[in-house]
């Protein structure tokens, strides 16, 4: 696998998420298209990763108010279904200090005090059995008044905390619909600018940027840092079989499975399904995951992308990871150079890798596969 992965990378067999162009497009577009005719080439590529970038982050942010509501939603559930028994308690506690007034009020709890019973009593001992009655009697009745206040005040409490809880997850979904706007909005600018672009314009992007990540694949394997365990445990092994599975699903913003993912929806899954539950979120999982050096990188690590940790795709080995990629793309296999590096993480920090490891075999066309064109901007249903 090595040699012929080694290959392909060094001759730049990459696939970008750019549209491939189109024939009919190139010397024969309208002339009245507005493009950007005199910008370089370079220009372009850097205004077109920048949105892509802009976009990506908008999802991220997205996908981590997502989650935000998930928890939420879940707490005020909880909150509510205890509200509802404390609030079936309270009437049981209120029905019994109803039935303690009305024994009072007719007189039938009400007695002499025990140790004048004794005295006045022909039969002391008769007298002394109906004290300890009494006085059990007024203990029940000082425990129910006692449950049914601090019945009352938890009912109050959670009653206060299930208003403050709902009030937070209002805040979170106008919040998630502010970022589904966002994402619609960068989204919308990729469109808007690809359109611009005519089918001379689009092929020379589409070489310039195949021409920077061969070199910048090239000089990383070249470096020697990739010398890491080629094994992965046996969890990372079941996480990279997942993400093998999912080749060629298509790239869907705040998707994460099965029939479409983001990012870390894909990371995530992968590894959800390893059994190892991890944050949803690039920026999640490079904060809260142990870190390694890329020399000591191994298949199932995950790799994170650009300053902000917006971007994030698992390692499958020989200087290769599975990611899906940008809109428009689908679940690929590429370079890991692929995109600025910032770092690398470790879902299974505390396991040995497996001492025999067969990697999944490569997916036809996996390097090559349809990483191109835009997709679509349409914000997904929910929220």
């Amino acid at each position: 696998m090595r040699s012929v992965c080694t290959v392909a990378l060094m001759a730049g067999a990459t696939s970008l998420a750019l549209p491939a162009p189109l024939s009919a497009a190139a010397p024969d577009d309208p002339p009245e298209r507005s493009r950007p005719s005199r910008q370089s080439v370079g220009s372009l590529l850097a205004r077109l990763q920048s949105l892509y970038r802009k976009a990506e982050e908008a999802t991220e942010a997205y996908d981590a108010t997502e989650e935000k509501l998930k928890v939420q939603q879940k707490r005020v559930d909880e909150l509510n279904d205890e509200l509802a028994l404390t609030r079936v308690a309270l009437t049981g506690s209120r029905d019994a200090a109803g039935r303690l007034a009305r024994e009072q009020y007719q007189g039938t709890s009400g007695t002499l005090a025990p140790y004048v019973s004794v005295f006045l009593s022909g039969n002391p001992q008769q007298a002394l059995d109906r004290g300890h009655q009494i006085q059990r009697a007024a203990g029940q009745r000082a425990a129910t008044v006692d449950r049914l206040a601090k019945g009352e005040k938890h009912a109050s409490d959670l009653a206060a905390r299930a208003r403050d809880a709902l009030n937070e997850q209002q805040v979170l979904a106008a919040r998630q619909k502010r970022q589904r706007d966002a994402v619609k909005k960068r989204l919308g600018e990729v469109e808007k600018m690809l359109a611009s672009l005519t089918g001379t314009q689009l092929a020379q992007v589409q070489r310039l940027e195949n021409k920077n990540i061969g070199e910048a694949q090239a000089k990383l394997l070249s470096s020697g840092r990739l010398s890491g365990s080629s094994r992965p445990s046996a969890s990372g092994g079941r996480a990279i079989a997942y993400a093998y599975r999912q080749f060629g699903k298509p790239y869907v913003w705040g998707a994460e499975g099965p029939d479409a993912f983001d990012c870390s929806g894909l990371t995530s899954q992968a590894w959800a399904h390893a059994g190892d539950a991890i944050p949803r979120t690039s920026q999640e999982q490079w904060r809260t995951l142990p870190r390694v050096s890329l020399d000591e990188l191994r298949p199932g690590d995950l790799v994170v992308y650009f300053e902000g940790a917006t971007h994030v795709a698992l390692y499958i080995g020989h200087g290769l990871v599975m990611q899906a990629p940008r809109p428009g793309g689908s679940v690929k296999v590429s370079p890991i150079a692929a995109n600025p590096l910032l770092g690398a993480v470790r879902p299974d920090a505390d396991e040995a890798p497996l001492r025999r490891y067969e990697p999944p075999p490569m997916p036809e066309g996996a390097l090559s596969g349809p990483d191109t064109g835009y997709g679509s901007a349409q914000a997904p249903s929910r929220a």
